[in-house]
């Protein structure tokens, strides 16, 4: 029994590292959008609106890409649109250091965030199908701090490469997931719990749609949808705008990527202390928690004066905001069946990416008409505790639940 349990705590520890590795270049990739568009408004003389759409138009291929994928997931299976989703944005990643106008570079992208935005709640769902209930809060938690790690890198390729060899390497490097694929199409397989479920007749689109809609689970997902909405609303608008915004406040390109350099460290200890609370005291406590002191941070770091207190601010907001991120993604698979699971996961998802088009575009938009920065962060903690207060009055508690068959 003991060898039993050992080689499952073993299975479940490698495919949290091969998921995990997948997420880091997800991020990586995400990460850096921010640090390169703010070299791009410098060499291409980007205006502030180009800047928005340029860091929107990611986010416009992962509404597609999320809600197209979750479906063919609980359609076709977890790991086949896994491995799609990460070619299909390895590929235009690497594609994107050949772009030579605006329009080309906008294109790559879109076709990248199709890929990225299929790929995230595809990978969260198959742990949380993998994973025991009374480790699967910590483990998916466990999943996104791998986030952390893929922002690390951009940051570190920033500092390091781009300012060596531009801004065409970073992009080369993030075709380097394309690789990796390989390898994970022999070390991953579909949850028993999927495999079971398929001896079903495969529903519809329209069914599957449906059925997130049934009576008992349209509270969870008008919650989720809520939620998901206001939390990739901030998320994007701020950390997009994070290096762009360094270098409005009067620090060069360098300095400013070695400050925010800092303040993407700070998200590996909000990820691990949103991995032990989420377990020891509930997923909703974690959500609540984490956003509201995000929301508190957005609005020191919009009206930070100092050195020490912008990189202060830089660091709980990146603390708080992250762990956040760990309880959504483990929330929210643990809210639906396994026949529409994916399904609700890329729905939920796809309309938060909503958010994650118009921020940033939003945020280029006000500062081109003059709106100070101090103002733009209090709309994002508005966001923020909207969503905060969808979790309280409107979720439930999962922990320690079983999926739903």
């Amino acid at each position: 029994m003991e060898k039993t349990a050992d080689l499952r705590s073993s299975k479940r520890g490698r495919l949290l590292v091969s998921m995990g590795i997948s997420w880091l270049f997800d991020a990586m990739d995400v990460g850096i959008i921010s640090f390169i568009v703010a070299t791009l408004t410098v060499q291409w003389h980007l205006t502030p609106e180009q800047v928005g759409v340029f860091t929107s138009i990611n986010s416009v291929g992962m509404v597609f890409g999320a809600a197209i994928a979750g479906y063919m997931a609980d359609r076709f299976g977890r790991k086949s649109v896994l491995l799609w989703t990460l070619l299909i944005f390895s590929v235009a990643s690497g594609l994107s250091a050949l772009a030579t106008s605006f329009t080309v570079l906008c294109i790559l992208r879109f076709i990248a965030g199709v890929g990225l935005g299929g790929e995230l709640p595809v990978a969260s769902t198959l742990v949380s199908e993998t994973v025991p209930a009374e480790e699967r809060g910590r483990t998916v938690v466990l999943l996104e701090s791998f986030w952390a790690g893929g922002w690390l890198a951009a940051a570190l390729i920033s500092y390091f490469v781009i300012p060596r060899y531009g801004w065409q390497a970073g992009f080369l490097i993030g075709a380097v997931p394309a690789l990796y694929a390989l390898y994970l199409r022999r070390s991953i397989e579909d949850p028993q719990r999927f495999i079971k479920s398929q001896a079903e007749r495969k529903p519809s689109f329209r069914e599957q749609w449906s059925s997130v809609w049934q009576l008992k689970y349209r509270r969870s997902t008008v919650m989720l949808w809520i939620l998901w909405f206001t939390v990739v609303f901030s998320y994007y608008g701020m950390f997009l705008w994070l290096p762009t915004v360094m270098v409005m406040k009067g620090y060069g390109l360098v300095k400013g990527f070695q400050y925010v350099l800092i303040m993407t460290l700070a998200q590996l200890p909000g990820y691990f202390t949103a991995a032990y609370a989420i377990e020891k005291f509930g997923r909703k406590f974690v959500l609540v928690l984490y956003l509201v002191f995000t929301a508190l941070s957005a609005i020191w770091f919009g009206s930070a004066q100092t050195e020490t207190s912008l990189i202060a601010a830089g660091i709980c907001l990146s603390f708080f905001n992250l762990g956040a991120w760990g309880g959504l993604y483990a929330y929210t698979p643990e809210l639906y069946p396994t026949r529409v699971r994916s399904t609700g996961v890329g729905m939920a998802t796809s309309f938060g990416r909503v958010g994650g088009v118009i921020a940033p575009f939003l945020v280029g938009v006000l500062v081109a008409r003059g709106v100070e920065l101090q103002t733009i962060f209090y709309l994002f903690f508005v966001a923020i505790l909207i969503g905060a207060l969808s979790v309280f009055f409107l979720g439930r508690e999962t922990k320690g639940i079983e999926l739903e068959n």
